[in-house]
Parts: structure tokens; sequence; C-alpha cells
């Protein structure tokens, strides 16, 4: 049984990659010739080099597999030009979803994201019911993703795919080699560079946890339904408060309103432009926290067997991780 995952040099991919591993998957990994490849280094996986924006790769990568995870995306804030972003997470999707269909894959898993899930403006937990469109996608990562499970899933109906949708909610842990937005707010963090936040809110979960996931709705997901990957939701003060103890530092920090934010967020824009840089914070992501982001694994948990460990594990060994690799010095 062999199984094509992309995104193996990624964080989420590359925990998917090692789950499939250990549950005895004969695993190939589509990677772009140039990838790190620290998270795949002396791991039983077949490489093979390919492009999400070449299409023709898709097809080779998935010839003589029995099963896609598709994990990767380009999972950006901020972007100097958003067409690539819609070629890799929109077109990209497209072209690898059909070259699955064409292929006849037994099992297909596409990771979504609970971006694209609408969220209950009383800061309750949305779950896979809670009514969302394009109109309400702040952002150009958000808007990507919307449009590509939209697509999946008119592929799914009209091809009668063995799919399944996960929507993973925020990932932490080891092997953030990026880091992403959100390892970044744990490295910022520990450097001390958050003295301030917002009240809003997210949902943690252990990066390993939101993998094993992926392997249950492969095994027990019903076809062309989504679930919810998550873990604690937490206030992002709480987050920091966390990560401080951890640590062992705690922080004073002041409570910024987001209308105050948003000018520092368009400064930090320019700023990154000039420097060809990537911005601590911005406009969209100071939006996006206008919003709490609470959300409900419950479905999984009572379809799929799914479950997840306490958020502080999860920010534990992303400290430890982070600090061991040197990213806090």
């Amino acid at each position: 049984m062999k199984s094509l995952v992309t995104g193996a040099s990624g964080f989420l991919g590359s925990a998917v990659m090692r789950c499939l591993l250990s549950a005895g998957h004969d695993v190939r990994i589509l990677v772009r010739p140039h990838s790190d490849r620290r998270n795949f280094e002396n791991l039983a996986a077949e490489i093979f080099e390919g492009d999400l924006r070449d299409h023709q790769s898709l097809k080779n990568a998935i010839h003589g597999c029995d099963n896609l995870f598709h994990v990767a995306a380009d999972y950006r804030l901020w972007v100097p030009d958003p067409a690539t972003m819609y070629d890799i997470n929109v077109n990209g999707t497209q072209a690898l979803i059909i070259a699955a269909a064409e292929a006849g894959l037994k099992r297909i898993v596409y990771t979504s994201s609970v971006a694209t899930l609408g969220v209950n403006n009383d800061g309750s937990s949305t779950d896979e019911n809670t009514p969302s469109d394009l109109t309400m996608m702040t952002g150009h990562y958000k808007r990507s993703k919307f449009i590509s499970e939209q697509i999946v899933k008119q592929l799914t109906d009209q091809h009668q795919l063995p799919l399944v949708i996960v929507n993973p909610s925020t990932p932490i842990g080891p092997r953030d080699i990026r880091p992403t937005p959100t390892g970044r707010i744990v490295v910022d963090t520990l450097l001390g560079k958050m003295p301030a936040y917002v009240n809003t809110g997210l949902n943690i979960a252990h990066v390993d946890d939101i993998a094993q996931g992926h392997l249950l709705a492969y095994e027990r997901g019903r076809l062309g339904e989504r679930y919810i990957l998550g873990g604690d939701n937490m206030t992002l003060l709480q987050i920091l408060q966390i990560i401080d103890e951890i640590n062992g530092k705690p922080c004073h920090r002041i409570n910024l309103p987001i209308n105050v934010m948003l000018p520092i967020a368009w400064i930090m824009e320019k700023i990154a432009l000039i420097k060809n840089t990537e911005p601590r914070a911005t406009i969209d992501s100071i939006n996006m926290a206008r919003k709490i982001m609470f959300f409900s694994s419950e479905k999984a948990s009572r379809e799929l067997g799914y479950h997840h460990r306490p958020a502080t594990e999860a920010l534990s060994d992303a400290v430890e991780w982070f600090k061991k690799n040197n990213y806090c010095n």
C-alpha cells in the first residue's frame, strides 16, 4: 500500500509522513528540487521531485500509488505576489485531485484548514456546519484555501472520489523549521518580542495529534465528509503566558486595541517590502484577530476516535524544539 504525501518538507506534512511510516505505509513524498530536506532526512520515504505548479510532475508522482495525502499549501499571512499562492493552493490542488481521480486511487485525504469555516460572533466554538462563504475570508491565504476546498468538494461529487477532507486548527510542536506564522509567535515570545497582545483566541493542537487525525480520516472517515482536527481553545494572552511559564520568564504585556495595531502592521508591511523580509504583523493577521477562532473537534472524536493532548504539551514541545535548534539566540 503506497501513499503519496505532499508537503513533507513542511511542518504538518512532515508529521503526517512520520505518522504514516509508523503505521506501516510505504510512503512516497513529493518535494520541490530545492526544498529544505531536514524534516525527512534519514527516513524511509521515497523522494519524488516535483511541484504543484508542474502538473505533469503530479501525474508522474501519483503513478504507482494507492493513496494520496495532500497536505502541501502555501501558508503565509502576507505575500507580495498573491498569484503564486493561488497557483499553488488552488490550481495545484485542482490538478492534483484530477490526476488522482484519473489514476483511480483507493483513498484521498485532503488537508484543508479551519480557515475555510465560519466563525460564531458570540465566541462559541465553530463546527463543520457553521456557515461560511468567500466574502467572510480575510486575506489571500484564507481565500485560496476556501476556493480550493470548494473545488475539491465539486470534484469529489463529480467523480465520486474516495475522498475525505480534514480541517486542522492551529498546529504547534516540533519541526516547524520555517517557522509558520504561529510558530513565529512562539519564537518571538521566547525572544521577548511580544510586549503587547490583542483580544483574540485560537484553537491550539499538537502537530502530531493532527497528523494522527489524518491517519484516522484515512482509516475511518466517511467519504465526502470533513472533520475538524483541533485541540484546546485559548485566548492569545493565555498562549503567551503559558510560553512565559515554560520559559521561566514572566512578562507583563499591554493590551492594544485592534484599531491601534492596524497602522503598525501597515508600517511593518511597507518595511518588509523594502527589506524583502516577512513582517512580524500584517494587516490581514490583525483583521483576522477581530474574530475569536474557537473550534470543536467533537465530530472527529465521535466518528474517527480522534483525541488530542493538552495544548500546554504542544507549546512545551515547540519551545523545547525551537530552543534546541537555536531559533532563540
